[in-house]
């Protein structure tokens, strides 16, 4: 059953608490054309929003994520250089391993790399 464990109990609370203060109020819209008449006793405090607010609100959305958006962009613009340095940098390094290598056993080829592995004596 809960709320037995005082510990439970207590987090209970704070979680009811949090709900209770992040909950947002109740926001109905309703147009003038929309709606039907409503009876004084439905809901006394109703948030009413004009048709033009309402556009204004997704207009405010819509700009925000514009803006958003653009910083984003400048961001990877911004730093476009150095990923392509880094790409460079890899590459350039991957060439002179390659080249290395490709020189070791030119003028060492009696490297380690060439060693014949020991075959098995199955002479029994």
């Amino acid at each position: 059953m809960r709320g037995h464990d005082p510990q439970t109990k207590a987090l209970h609370d704070l979680w009811s608490m949090m709900v209770h203060c992040f909950r947002p109020p109740p926001l109905s819209i309703s147009f003038p054309t929309l709606s039907p008449p409503q009876s004084p006793t439905a809901s006394p405090r109703r948030l009413q929003i004009s048709p033009t607010a309402f556009g204004l609100l997704f207009i405010g959305i819509s700009m925000a994520l514009m803006l958003f958006g653009i910083v984003t962009f400048l961001i990877g613009f911004v730093l476009m250089p150095l990923v392509i340095m880094l790409v460079t940098l890899f590459y350039l390094a991957g060439i002179v391993s390659k080249v290395s290598e490709i020189g070791r056993s030119i003028l060492w080829p009696s490297s380690d790399c060439y060693k014949v592995a020991p075959v098995w004596n199955y002479s029994n």
